[in-house]
């Protein structure tokens, strides 16, 4: 996948450029990044291209982290307690 497709707002891009950034607001541009992806079934490979276009210059930034746990198979649902987690 090319970079221009798997960032294609550029959000990516311009949080390893903020000075200072915490893990929250990598986060938050996470958020919006995956929010604005058409075809959720591409987000895996964009993924990967932007953690080889971006992790490699800057092997210290927070986004790092959270680009891999967005790789990372979502955790499997628990089971509610109470009467919401009975069936009828």
């Amino acid at each position: 996948m090319r970079l221009e497709e798997a960032d294609p707002k550029g959000l990516v891009r311009e949080s390893y450029r903020i000075e200072g950034i915490s893990p929250g607001e990598c986060r938050s541009i996470f958020m919006d990044w995956a929010l604005s992806v058409a075809d959720n079934r591409k987000i895996p490979d964009a993924l990967r291209t932007l953690i080889a276009e971006y992790s490699v210059g800057a092997p210290d930034h927070p986004m790092n982290d959270v680009l891999a746990a967005g790789l990372m198979p979502a955790a499997e649902p628990k089971r509610r307690g109470g009467r919401l987690g009975r069936s009828v």
